[in-house]
């Protein structure tokens, strides 16, 4: 997947030593806004020292996230985990448009329904037994 937007706000680079391999890692999570009528938000995080420099991500700057999305479970509660392989710099965030081919249509209208006389008899060809 991939989100345009500007980067808001950085949090604190966090590292560690792997319990499983024993290497060191880093990473840092920043938040990106997308513009439209309604911005939205989203967390992502940079893993890697590697990433984290050739990223060099500076609050303020207009960019082009790659990530992925994936989710884990701890202690029965499911998170979720967003993470950038990829950033391109400064490509402008496309203006929404509606194309004129998906253009809003107003609903179809109902057509009329024939006013019958609920207490008339019914046809001879009726073979309801009620």
């Amino acid at each position: 997947m991939e989100v345009t937007g500007k980067i808001i706000a950085e949090f604190n680079e966090r590292g560690g030593v792997s319990n499983r391999t024993g290497n060191e890692w880093k990473a840092k999570s920043y938040v990106l806004e997308v513009p439209g009528d309604y911005p939205r938000k989203l967390v992502f995080d940079v893993f890697g020292t590697e990433r984290l420099q050739a990223f060099n991500i500076q609050v303020g700057e207009l960019l082009t996230v790659h990530f992925d999305i994936d989710a884990h479970e701890y202690n029965g509660r499911w998170f979720n985990d967003v993470r950038a392989f990829r950033i391109d710099r400064g490509q402008a965030a496309p203006a929404p448009t509606v194309p004129t081919s998906q253009a809003p249509v107003a609903a179809p209208q109902a057509a009329p329904m024939a006013a019958t006389d609920p207490f008339e008899a019914s046809s001879a060809t009726d073979d309801l037994p009620f």
